[in-house]
């Protein structure tokens, strides 16, 4: 068994190795390079958890698992729930803690992925809302799922265009909770060319109506949150670089 101390120079060690990742440009410049040739076969979408479709980057399952068993928060919120997969890995987690819930929120909650959802032996840790994320009506049943005092944390990765995911900032920010972690989905597409939008996109996205653009702004008018530098120098091959924030107040 490990000692306590072990566990802290690891910790320190990893730490130390990250951020001087996170420095490392031509190291990032080569993983969006494999990112663009292996979406070419839809990379993301070969992966399922628990058998539901993920649709995530490996890495950014590792660093989500991470972030939510170092800050074991009561109240996830996930807006854009796709095929599910996000949400029975949130709530899998959960479990193990042994307590809290997934809410998901969707403008279209499709059937088959209703049922994949709601018949999964996780799903008394889900709750869905379909409606618009940034909706007031769709923000109050949210606000009602959650209990008094819990502590929140939120992930964004619905609609990537910057007016909605700026609007998804402001709407969301305020509900995650001190030491939580505020993620923002695809900054990657932040960092490409117009011509290396993933092929899996139903759009191109452009510099400045992307993700990144959106939380670059919210940064520059909210000072709740700050960038993990632990987590963010390490999201090589990940769809979300620069896209884990830290609630600081």
């Amino acid at each position: 068994m490990s000692h306590p101390d072990d566990r802290a120079q690891f910790r320190a060690d990893t730490e130390a190795l990250a951020l001087r990742m996170g420095e490392d440009r031509a190291l990032f410049e080569k993983s969006k390079d494999l990112i663009v040739e292996a979406d070419k076969y839809k990379y993301t979408y070969l992966w399922t958890w628990l058998d539901a479709p993920i649709i995530q980057m490996p890495a950014d399952i590792v660093a989500l698992q991470e972030v939510v068993w170092r800050s074991k928060p009561d109240i996830i919120i996930e807006t854009g729930v796709a095929r599910g997969g996000s949400l029975i890995f949130f709530a899998s987690l959960l479990e193990l803690i042994g307590k809290g819930k997934v809410i998901g929120v969707d403008i279209d909650i499709r059937a088959h992925n209703r049922d994949t959802i709601e018949n999964h032996p996780l799903a008394k840790r889900i709750t869905l809302i379909e409606g618009s994320s940034v909706a007031r009506e769709t923000l109050t049943k949210v606000r009602s799922e959650i209990p008094k005092g819990a502590c929140v944390m939120a992930v964004l990765d619905s609609d990537h265009s910057r007016e909605h995911v700026l609007a998804e900032l402001r709407t969301y920010g305020p509900l995650v909770t001190r030491d939580q972690y505020l993620i923002v989905a695809d900054t990657l597409l932040g960092r490409l060319e117009p011509w290396q939008t993933p092929t899996a996109r139903s759009k191109v996205w452009h510099p400045g109506d992307e993700p990144l653009a959106a939380l670059q702004q919210y940064l520059n008018e909210c000072d709740r949150f700050i960038p993990d530098k632990e987590v963010n120098g390490k999201m090589i091959v990940s769809s979300s670089p620069g896209g884990y924030l830290r609630c600081r107040t």
